[in-house]
């Protein structure tokens, strides 16, 4: 069934109709990258941590570089302006790869951004377990 709840309640009732929730290919992945951080010294994750911030908040360039582009074009070249407004084909053609190209930088944006905090928060887990142990 269709639902607009996303992901999160996706992976939800799929884990719920499985069995063996441990063999499901998602929580592997994510016990990987948690095995993988958990042998690291907590300096190192620190370090991991610091890029993985620096990777969050970094993404957000693609949908303004996507977005601003061609309305750069628009203000500084009459000549591009003339060029397309001539014919309402070409108009569409530029409109539609202009949408295509402004939700596929979207997507990737958000997704990168989800990855990126999926992994800060796996390292600022194992960072605060090893805080309480100490």
């Amino acid at each position: 069934m269709f639902t607009f709840r996303g992901d999160a309640h996706k992976i939800f009732l799929m884990l719920k109709r499985q069995t063996d929730i441990l063999s499901n290919k998602e929580i592997k992945e994510t016990a990987e990258i948690k095995s993988f951080y958990e042998n690291l010294d907590s300096e190192t994750l620190k370090l991991i941590y610091f890029r993985m911030i620096k990777e969050q908040n970094g993404t957000g360039i693609i949908p303004i570089f996507v977005t601003a582009i061609p309305w750069l074009l628009f203000l500084f070249s009459s000549k591009i302006q003339e060029f397309l407004f001539k014919d309402m084909l070409i108009w569409s053609i530029f409109i539609s790869l202009y949408l295509i190209a402004l939700t596929v930088s979207s997507i990737f944006h958000f997704k990168e951004k989800a990855w990126a905090a999926f992994h800060i928060e796996i390292i600022k887990d194992i960072l605060c377990e090893r805080d309480k142990g100490e």
